[in-house]
């Protein structure tokens, strides 16, 4: 039977029961300290909840069956082994990808505002819908590359050691996925008010059917991504330029919600969206890109499968 990754919340001296390391910290309490590390770059890397909690239960098993002997360096070995899951993995999702129905988008996350201010900018950026979807331009090592010497600044020794490259290689490798990235990535961010502020807009106008509004808001290369996988109401291609955008976005709400939703504002992949809910259960989500004041892309989640780990609706107060 396999040993499941211990809660985080449990007492210590239940998650150290596995044997003690040098110093009195055991095995899973090693484990634990890095466990908010490996899921960031697994979710970065897959797009995909589900499929990083795969990847950090696997590389519990692994880092329990090693000896901690031969660990010198435990965050650079966990990081290591949760790379390479994750690029074996991307491997055969670029098939399934190849085969999903309509624009794929990744699984939204649900976050919490007020993260770490230590932490880099370039960190909270890289959760957002559009990143990732930029992301897919790479190949599983390109990706590798970029996220861990962009995102997370690991030196490039340490990133030779994860995919198995040499140090002028890596380089070489930053710069192509560099040149993939960057071409379509905004330089300025706008703050977290001026995105509530737009998606408030966007939400208003679509509600009231406001055409010219509507327009107003989107840049002149918007696009709209609406990922059902086969198993919702969407759309089989995205939608391109501000009229076709701002059509369908009038006629939504008989498409891919529910009469009867109900309507809640939070934060998935680290920015302001709404997820929409149909009996007390998330029905579709949907967030904004903002580039210069304006919509530049529209992302839908209505696919089932990828809203299972969003929190159903609080029941009404009495």
């Amino acid at each position: 039977m396999k040993k499941r990754i211990p809660s985080p919340d449990q007492p210590s001296d239940a998650r150290s029961s596995q044997g003690e390391a040098p110093g009195g910290q055991g095995h899973d309490d090693l484990f634990q300290q890095h466990r908010a590390l490996l899921f960031s770059i697994a979710y970065r890397m897959l797009g995909s909840v589900a499929d990083a909690e795969d990847m950090l239960q696997e590389s519990f098993i692994r880092w329990q069956q090693t000896p901690q002997t031969d660990v010198r360096n435990p965050r650079a070995f966990l990081v290591t082994i949760i790379s390479r899951l994750c690029l074996n993995h991307l491997q055969s999702a670029r098939v399934q990808r190849e085969e999903y129905v309509g624009p794929w988008l990744p699984e939204p996350l649900l976050t919490v505002p007020a993260g770490d201010p230590s932490e880099p900018a370039r960190v909270g950026e890289s959760l957002s819908m559009a990143f990732l979807l930029l992301l897919e331009r790479l190949s599983p090592v390109e990706r590798a590359v970029f996220l861990l010497r962009e995102v997370f600044e690991y030196e490039y020794s340490e990133i030779a050691q994860v995919v198995h490259q040499s140090e002028a290689n890596c380089r070489q490798i930053l710069r192509r996925a560099r040149q993939h990235v960057t071409q379509d990535r905004p330089r300025f961010s706008p703050s977290m008010e001026e995105r509530e502020e737009m998606l408030q807009q966007f939400l208003d106008a679509a509600s009231r059917g406001d055409l010219q509004g509507l327009l107003a808001l989107l840049s002149s290369d918007v696009v709209l991504y609406a990922d059902g996988g086969g198993k919702a109401t969407a759309v089989p291609n995205p939608i391109h330029g501000p009229l076709n955008v701002a059509r369908f976005v009038m006629r939504a709400p008989r498409k891919l919600v529910p009469q009867n939703r109900v309507r809640s504002l939070v934060q998935i992949n680290g920015l302001p969206c709404v997820v929409n809910y149909f009996e007390g259960r998330p029905h579709s989500v949907v967030t904004l890109d903002i580039v210069e004041g304006r919509v530049r892309g529209i992302y839908i989640v209505s696919n089932p499968e990828k809203l299972t780990r969003l929190p159903a609706l609080p029941p009404a107060p009495c």
